[in-house]
């Protein structure tokens, strides 16, 4: 006889009463090993066992899997949105189910889900749909780096974008070292600005860009340069830089992400002094 807690388990932690029923696990079955406390219902017809993460057990209650940015998030993929709201796909047909504490932000994109969490390439796309292009590009070259998408992916993301959003795909790089620097070199291609990226410079050691072969753009995201260690190293690598002839900008995920203009007019701002000197 089929344990239902060992089932649900090996399907992720959540699963539907018919499909259970379908391995021939009978209603009784169930309410029995509900009352045991071996599953827990979720819904009605919608069962759980600890196995399953807390987010998307929440994803369950509300209707359907994780989608978007929380469930790249579970998938390890660098996210604009941070710890938000759950991102929960319906389906085009499906309906949301309001419980206690919700806070779910309900998808109705075409499609059957299910439930747990989407795969990386349907992630992404529903994201793009939701948080739009430098989101999507920021956890796309991410997904590169960690090597989740195929070329095969690739492509399947390219053509379910909006046409005039595929360049997105085609610009997006494998190296690309954190989500915020994948921003800034979006950014700077749209002002028509080329960036050199990861560049070695004797004396100083790897820097994130460099723009006209003397500026120096470096990117600290939330977890870097913290404390008085990483803080002294920081602005030794900025004098030996400076002695080397470059000029070094230095913007942390705060600036980036909320306060674009000021970084933008920093770099100007020092293009056009490099090129008054030339």
């Amino acid at each position: 006889m089929i344990d239902p807690q060992l089932l649900i388990d090996r399907l992720g932690g959540v699963a539907p009463g018919t499909s259970l029923q379908e391995f021939g696990v009978s209603r009784m079955r169930l309410t029995k090993s509900v009352r045991a406390g071996d599953i827990q219902r979720l819904r009605p017809g919608v069962f759980a066992t600890n196995v399953a993460h807390p987010s998307e057990r929440e994803a369950a209650l509300h209707g359907g899997p994780l989608t978007c940015s929380s469930a790249l998030q579970r998938h390890g993929v660098w996210v604009m949105a941070g710890d938000g709201p759950p991102h929960v796909w319906v389906g085009r047909r499906g309906r949301a189910h309001p419980h206690a504490g919700c806070r779910c932000i309900s998808h109705y994109f075409r499609g059957a889900s299910t439930f747990g969490k989407v795969d990386v390439v349907t992630a992404l796309i529903h994201l793009h749909r939701c948080e739009g292009e430098e989101s999507f590009f920021a956890s796309m070259e991410s997904a590169l780096r960690l090597r989740l998408i195929s070329d095969a992916s690739r492509r399947r993301i390219r053509a379910a974008l909006p046409q005039h959003a595929r360049w997105l795909v085609d610009l997006a790089r494998t190296d690309a070292d954190s989500g915020l620097e994948s921003l800034l070199r979006l950014r700077m291609h749209q002002l028509g600005i080329r960036l050199d990226t990861q560049i070695v410079i004797d004396g100083v050691g790897r820097v994130d860009f460099v723009i006209g072969g003397r500026l120096i753009i470096e990117v600290d995201g939330k977890e870097n340069h913290d404390g008085r260690s990483n803080r002294h190293k920081d602005l030794a690598r900025d004098a030996a830089a400076s002695a080397a002839g470059y000029e070094t900008l230095r913007f942390d995920y705060a600036q980036i992400v909320y306060d674009w203009p000021v970084v933008q007019s920093a770099i100007l701002a020092a293009l056009t002094r490099m090129a008054e000197r030339a």
